[in-house]
């Protein structure tokens, strides 16, 4: 998923790092922050489509999450619920906070992604990353996320309330404002700590899945003669799985975000505790409700963030860099 690799492997690692400088320092390529804001472009746009677009899916999984007694009905029962009783527009309650926070978040974390890996490079030497990459992806996407979540922690606040209390304010601005007035800036990050528990492991678990499975499938194609459209499908089938793979891992934090930000703690009560209690609440049955509407949200805006964010770039001509992943 990074910049371009070595049109074809060599077999020994050290001609692939010379054969991969060689490309990175073409002068006709970017480079330099002009890439990484290509990256980041490109990032922002795959996910704040993909997030916006399946805002009806994550208006109807918050809904389960947040009072499963009512909301027992599942995916598509969900969404006939939600219709029936505050009628159709109703399904796209928090898209603004939704494109806007995941438009900065994706930004942070695929820009950031492809930058840390790079870092990764420069400080370990491209033959030592290239033989310890799923350490170094995981790396990247951990460090890459946390600075993500900073960026989107108060709209994420904002969408959860506007989801859980359709009428507390109207859209975004009215929403962000109102929680500013009346609770503070704390309020935006009450939720930040287990945003980071759920969005760390997710992203790790993404980028490092998506890595492998792509890497897995190039090891039976030639990356250098496959087409684009070829690439796309490849990009959709392993963000397929690692999206999957993501939603399971993240699911717990998911359901405690989706709690916390409901509504204001009690006077004097801190996250921490507040997260304990929800966590006992719950238990682990409880911390997977929604599950099958998240794995369909998460696998499909996966699969479709790797597509899109890999077609510009190679629209933008982000292709400098160098890729530590095998290839055929």
């Amino acid at each position: 998923m990074a910049a371009t690799a070595p049109p074809t492997s060599t077999g020994s690692s050290k001609l692939d790092a010379a054969k991969a400088y060689a490309v990175a320092a073409d002068p006709t390529k970017p480079s330099g922050v002009d890439l990484y804001a290509r990256f980041a472009f490109a990032g922002a746009v795959c996910c704040a489509v993909t997030h916006g677009g399946l805002t009806p899916v994550d208006v109807v999984k918050t809904r389960i999450q947040l009072d499963p007694q009512t909301y027992n009905r599942g995916l598509i029962g969900g969404f006939k619920q939600i219709i029936a009783k505050e009628g159709a527009g109703a399904v796209w309650t928090g898209f603004g906070p939704t494109a806007a926070g995941y438009f900065l978040q994706g930004a942070f974390k695929f820009g950031g992604y492809e930058f840390f890996k790079q870092q990764s490079i420069n400080l370990l030497g491209y033959e030592t990353a290239s033989q310890n990459r799923t350490a170094v992806y995981l790396a990247s996407a951990g460090i890459a996320e946390f600075f993500a979540d900073i960026a989107l922690c108060p709209l994420e606040a904002t969408r959860i309330r506007l989801v859980s209390e359709p009428t507390f304010a109207n859209g975004l601005i009215g929403g962000f404002g109102k929680i500013l007035k009346t609770e503070g800036v704390g309020a935006f990050y009450s939720g930040f700590g287990p945003i980071l528990f759920k969005q760390v492991p997710y992203t790790m678990s993404k980028f490092v899945v998506y890595e492998k499975a792509s890497e897995f499938i190039y090891g039976f194609v030639d990356k250098s003669t496959t087409s684009g459209g070829m690439q796309t499908t490849i990009n959709l089938g392993s963000g397929l799985i690692a999206g999957f793979a993501a939603a399971l891992v993240s699911q717990p934090a998911d359901t405690m975000l989706s709690k916390i930000n409901k509504t204001k703690g009690l006077p004097g009560e801190g996250t921490t505790s507040r997260l304990i209690k929800i966590a006992k609440e719950l238990g682990f049955r409880g911390s997977y409700a929604g599950i099958g509407a998240r794995l369909f949200m998460v696998g499909t805006l996966t699969a479709g963030q790797f597509a899109i964010y890999g077609d510009i770039k190679k629209a933008l001509g982000a292709t400098g860099g160098v890729e530590i992943a095998a290839t055929k």
